[in-house]
């Protein structure tokens, strides 16, 4: 046993606390893969079920909020956790009791958000009092909140923004609500996909020509588990959101000539 452990070699690990996605396109599914791809153990706390495919969202069923608990638990009781991605959580209850485990976890774990709210088919994900929850209990405990423009809007009651300069207003306006650092999504704005990184101390801003596909499903949650990888691997936020976008540019272009299903399909974390 003493010569096995002197060759031990440890591993990164990251925790994410999602959705599954029976697709495997989004949700825990394409964490896992961002993980995996990036040299990162991941563990997962799977905070619902859900029956969709590249055509859409079917059925959701929310877990227990205890078995979401007792995920968590488990996870961090045996394992160096470096990062947490926070995904789907679909209840008001959910979000209070996952907050409430994580709030014990003190100055541990990086914490990265993406306030998944709605598929990129459309069908909304969470029910009601749910952004009233996240801007009360998570939002002050995250390190990196990951908004796309709608989602942004929605948890600061406001219009969509139109441009750049409304959001840096509205990442602001979403620092002070607590999280470390904001990252605004500009995909769905016209030209090139823009993301804004909005800390106390400065608006960075991120570019990259846009890359014509329709097989974008798991865009965000890509991103959101990469940027928490690259941070366990010892980048800092900022360069762990350069290569973040580099690693999702790369897996949306593996992925758009691809075809899985009769809709929408994933990027591509892994070559085929």
């Amino acid at each position: 046993m003493a010569g096995r452990d002197a060759h031990a070699v440890k591993r990164k690990i990251a925790l994410t606390i999602a959705g599954s996605d029976s697709g495997g396109g989004a949700g825990v599914q394409a964490d896992l893969k961002t993980f995996a791809a990036l040299g990162v153990h991941g563990a997962s706390a799977i905070t619902a079920l859900t029956a969709q495919n590249t055509l859409g969202v079917r059925a959701i069923h929310l877990a227990p909020v205890e078995i979401v608990v007792a995920q968590i638990e488990a996870a961090l009781e045996d394992f160096d956790v470096a990062a947490i991605k926070v995904g789907m959580l679909g209840s008001a209850e959910i979000v209070e009791r996952v907050a409430e485990r994580l709030r014990r976890s003190g100055a541990g774990p990086l914490i990265v958000h993406d306030p998944v709210m709605v598929a990129s088919s459309g069908d909304a994900l969470a029910g009601a009092g749910f952004v009233e929850a996240i801007r009360a209990s998570l939002l002050p405990l995250v390190d990196c909140l990951t908004p796309n423009l709608a989602e942004a809007a929605a948890l600061l009651g406001e219009p969509i923004a139109a441009n750049e300069d409304q959001m840096i207003r509205q990442g602001g306006a979403l620092l002070r609500r607590g999280p470390r650092a904001v990252l605004m999504k500009g995909g769905h704005l016209d030209g090139d996909a823009v993301d804004l990184l909005v800390t106390a101390d400065a608006v960075l801003r991120f570019a990259a020509p846009r890359i014509a596909s329709r097989n974008l499903h798991g865009t965000g949650c890509t991103l959101s588990s990469a940027i928490a990888a690259h941070v366990v691997l010892g980048a800092t936020l900022s360069e762990a959101v350069a290569l973040a976008k580099d690693f999702v540019r790369a897996a949306i272009e593996r992925g758009r000539d691809v075809v899985l299903g009769g809709g929408a399909g994933p990027v591509l974390q892994f070559p085929l």
